[in-house]
């Protein structure tokens, strides 16, 4: 390192050792406590002062420095690194049954039939990694490679924001002379998504699940590169803890926290085996709702001494168990695939599967987007494939493993005309896919009339596809508007339908009939617009008369609605056949209830630009309802937790929209306090 000219003064070296620590705390009170105490700006502002410090004198670098998080000079390879202790693996679970018999085993070799007490967290789905710390400084850090030995990754692991350079002295817990801590790095799931994104746009091939983006991260042999990857890390046991003597996995993690190193909020201490399966059931049903992927739960025996006892097998504990959640992507083969026409003449291919089990789901089907995806994938009839599915979005192919074609494999086509109609089919410049444009087109007006029916629109219950495919393919339905001029007698004459399901029908059709402007509007299917811009529009205009007669300028003038957006609109409203169903529908009885929000003096708008995220369960009311009262005084109520986010309203088992509010500083209501603004 080269000298610098200037002379380093004691009040210079104190004003870098001032930056480093506010640096470093701010880092703890963000990434770890999830409560920042000042703005982003204000943080950049601190570093920028300390990197210009560290230019003028290089001798004030210390190996502690936050400047270090900008990535150092490319290694030509990486080294070696032996673990004191083996990080051993864990022995898999996939059904409670092996669960049971896991706590049977623990039981039976530490003879005794007392209930043991366990340690329960999430596994988090990402590169486990060892980090040194010797007398609080952070001196070394290597991937878990086969247990014994790992790849030394200290410059990258300097990057990540949330791992300490130097552990905290809190005055609670001593800093070790030595500790080897042991977690989890792994990408955010939005994160990753704005990674592959950038990636697909320099035209760099995307990462298959954020897994593997973090993996290639830190194994980047130049810094720098990880430094603007977003990774984040969950410690979650030690190797080597000198000085300290722990009874307990759970009083392990309280050290770790108090040294300032992250930990996952989400951990359920000293629990028996039926609290181990109620904590997995709940994560299961909601692992789809946290910021990161997780793969399962890991359950250890909390008491250390009972740690010792048990022992390891040749490698991996007999106190630890991983019991994995049903796998959300899986390797199958493309036996075909089939052309589907939507409702806006959109053509998108989807692929019929060799039946596999997905996620707890048995999948067959799965979408191939676009002509471009198939070409830029290249996917063939016949192709081994990996499949993924998360929560309740469609399957769809990540990649085509090549190693396992036979040169069997068939190109796929794209079709030049309309497989329902035999329309010649257009891709209008600037859109990605393949368009029939013949009005009456049958597969559209199916497509059409389910998204009418559907949930979110007329929600009209008993209408599915099959019967939707007869009432069109028999010529009983030309529109959605005719559903409200069938009759008993008619749809009883149809296949599968009995005098009583045909009742059940009409009455159905019937109870439709009355409906909110929002969902009126989301029914008409009209392109581009869907439920949350209906719901934005319905409160702009109050009424079906006026939202008709908006101009494009009108339109535009709109928060949410672009060029774009307002031109389809006016194109809907601007064809005959959309308005004359309107109309028949209307003359059928259709009535459309006022629009909450609309027409409300200023005074009464009393929620006017506030917009709310609701998490957990609320006991004066329901979601539902909280949220029909909040747009009812002009607020909006939105999923998720952004910078724009006025406040996040916190009931009963809030989720992770909570942290999200605190880590972003966005203020948190409780159920009472909400009570108050609505009052």
């Amino acid at each position: 390192m080269a000298e610098s000219e200037n002379h380093v003064t004691e009040a210079v070296a104190k004003k870098a050792q001032a930056l480093r620590r506010a640096l470093h705390h701010h880092n703890y009170a963000y990434y770890v406590l999830n409560e920042p105490e000042i703005s982003d700006a204000e943080y950049d502002r601190l570093m920028r002062e300390l990197i210009a410090l560290e230019e003028a004198y290089p001798e004030l670098i210390t190996p502690d420095s936050p400047t270090h998080r900008i990535g150092a000079p490319p290694l030509d390879r990486f080294e070696a690194v032996s673990h004191t202790v083996p990080m051993l693996s864990l022995e898999n679970a996939f059904f409670e049954k092996e669960v049971l018999e896991f706590d049977q085993r623990v039981r039976r070799f530490l003879e005794t039939d007392d209930p043991v007490a366990y340690t329960a967290e999430p596994k988090v789905d990402g590169l486990a990694v060892e980090i040194v710390y010797e007398k609080g400084l952070l001196m070394q850090a290597s991937t878990r490679g086969d247990g014994f030995k790992g790849e030394l990754i200290t410059p990258n692991i300097k990057t990540i924001n949330s791992v300490p350079l130097y552990l905290m002295d809190s005055g609670k817990v001593a800093v070790p002379a030595r500790l080897e801590v042991r977690g989890e790095v792994f990408m955010p799931l939005e994160a990753f998504k704005r990674l592959n994104k950038e990636r697909l746009k320099q035209g760099e091939p995307a990462f298959a699940n954020p897994r593997n983006a973090a993996a290639g991260s830190l194994r980047q042999l130049d810094s720098r590169i990880t430094a603007q990857r977003p990774l984040d890390m969950f410690c979650y046991g030690v190797g080597v803890m000198s000085d300290l003597s722990p009874s307990s996995h759970w009083e392990i993690l309280g050290i770790l926290k108090e040294l300032g190193l992250p930990v996952n909020p989400q951990i359920r201490p000293r629990c028996r085996i039926e609290e181990v399966l109620e904590y997995y059931n709940m994560l299961s049903e909601r692992r789809h709702a946290f910021t990161y992927e997780m793969d399962g739960i890991v359950i250890k025996v909390d008491d250390l001494s009972l740690q010792r006892r048990l022992g390891e097998k040749s490698r991996s504990p007999r106190w630890a168990l991983a019991y994995k959640f049903p796998a959300v992507q899986e390797t199958t083969r493309i036996l075909g695939i089939e052309i589907q026409v939507g409702r806006t003449g959109a053509l998108t291919p989807v692929a019929h599967l060799a039946p596999v089990l997905v996620g707890g789901v048995t999948v067959s089907r799965a979408t191939l987007h676009n002509e471009d995806e198939i070409k830029r994938k290249d996917i063939r009839i016949g192709d081994t494939v990996l499949i993924q599915r998360a929560g309740d979005v469609i399957p769809e192919v990540v990649k085509v493993i090549e190693t396992a074609r036979t040169g069997d494999e068939k190109v796929f086509r794209f079709p030049a005309v309309c497989p329902a109609c035999h329309s010649r089919v257009r891709r209008l410049e600037g859109e990605s896919v393949w368009r029939c444009v013949n009005a009456v087109c049958s597969a559209q007006l199916k497509a059409r009339i389910r998204h009418f029916a559907s949930k979110g629109a007329f929600d009209i219950d008993g209408l599915g596809g099959k019967l939707v495919d007869q009432l069109v393919d028999r010529g009983l339905v030309r529109s959605y508007a005719d559903l409200f001029y069938l009759d008993k007698a008619t749809l009883a004459g149809l296949d599968r339908m009995a005098e009583k399901s045909a009742q059940n029908l009409v009455e159905a059709i019937s109870k439709s009939k009355n409906i909110s402007l929002d969902r009126f509007i989301y029914g008409l299917g009209i392109r581009h617009v869907g439920e949350h811009l209906a719901h934005v529009l319905a409160r702009a205009f109050g009424s079906l008369e006026a939202f008709m007669a908006a101009s494009e300028d009108e339109l535009i003038a709109i928060d949410e609605v672009g060029p774009q957006v307002a031109q389809s609109i006016r194109a809907f409203f601007e064809t005959p056949e959309n308005t004359a169903n309107i109309e028949k529908m209307l003359q059928a009885g259709v009535r459309i209830a006022e629009t909450p929000g609309v027409g409300l003096s200023e005074s009464k708008r009393t929620l006017e630009g506030e917009a709310f995220v609701l998490t957990g369960a609320l006991e004066s009311m329901t979601r539902s309802e909280a949220k029909a009262r909040i747009e009812a005084l002009g607020g909006k109520v939105t999923g998720s937790v952004s910078p724009r986010t006025t406040y996040v309203v916190a009931g009963k088992e809030p989720g992770s929209k909570l942290a999200r509010a605190r880590q972003l500083g966005v203020p948190v209501l409780t159920e009472q306090e909400l009570l108050e603004r609505l009052s």
